[in-house]
């Protein structure tokens, strides 16, 4: 196989060797022109893990790990992102109460930041429901969001949330009193309104109006590699297929794929993004 001549990055994508294809979506990801990704840590349930603690989320983010280091095997560099997603709150609240699902968010988060720190991650991954919730419930979420954030101003890294549709507009605000640069925190499934920075699906329309205007984003697919969701949210080749569209329709130069998958996620992330 070629060595490819420009960075490839997804900024958002579940690679599941239990419920899906496993290495096998990693190597669509390399063989469309893939270079670097983001690995981001599954939902606990995904892995039949019931935390009570928040060291019992580690089974989760070591199962991210072994599958980053599997997929760095095949020639593609994934970095891990580790965290507790939204969603767990309505899990977690099915057997115990609003405020003991909280603590146990935040010491998961905990959890993670250890991660971080010892270099095993390179990012957090928190948020808040993106579906209607009740006024205690949003409450609660947003104590969490607020936690994971002063974490990751503790940690020096980004922090990908995860939360309802549109900019986020009391984010910033909260990112300021927790001590984090916004340009760090990443709206995952973002939109050019945010005022975080926006990793933006594959395909969003705004993407060539983003190129032209240099804006920083990054591109992602979401995948979730679920047998039961097959394709959900985008394959895997999603980004590097549409990266090398724009490429090959002059949407996009050399130096602007540069920009945004190189360039820019090394400002974020604080990685580096080497051929």
């Amino acid at each position: 196989m070629k060595s490819p001549k420009f960075p490839v990055t997804d900024d958002h994508i579940h690679i599941d060797p239990v419920n899906g294809r496993g290495l096998e979506a990693a190597k669509d990801f390399l063989h469309a022109g893939g270079t670097h990704l983001f690995l981001v840590s599954k939902p606990s349930w995904s892995l039949s893990v019931h935390p009570s603690g928040g060291a019992d989320y580690a089974p989760v983010f070591d199962e991210t790990i072994r599958v980053a280091g599997l997929i760095a095997e095949l020639g593609v560099v994934a970095y891990p992102v580790l965290g507790v997603h939204p969603a767990e709150i309505t899990r977690l609240t099915e057997r115990m109460s609003l405020a003991e699902a909280t603590v146990l968010m935040k010491a998961g988060l905990d959890c993670a930041a250890g991660y971080v720190l010892e270099g095993k991650a390179v990012a957090l991954k928190s948020g808040r429901p993106h579906y209607e919730v009740g006024p205690e419930i949003l409450a609660a979420s947003n104590e969490v969001l607020f936690h994971a954030l002063s974490k990751a101003a503790e940690c020096r890294c980004a922090l990908q949330i995860h939360a309802e549709t549109g900019p986020c507009l009391d984010v910033p605000d909260m990112a300021k009193r927790a001590g984090i640069p916004i340009d760090r925190v990443v709206k995952h499934y973002g939109s050019p309104d945010t005022p975080l920075h926006p990793s933006v699906i594959a395909r969003h329309e705004s993407i060539p109006h983003l190129i032209r205007e240099h804006r920083r984003f990054t591109m992602e697919s979401d995948y979730m590699d679920e047998n039961s969701r097959p394709g959900a949210v985008m394959g895997p080749k999603s980004v590097p297929r549409y990266t090398n569209q724009l490429l090959t329709s002059g949407g996009m130069t050399e130096e602007d794929c540069f920009f945004i998958h190189a360039e820019t996620v090394e400002r974020v992330y604080g990685v580096p993004i080497v051929l």
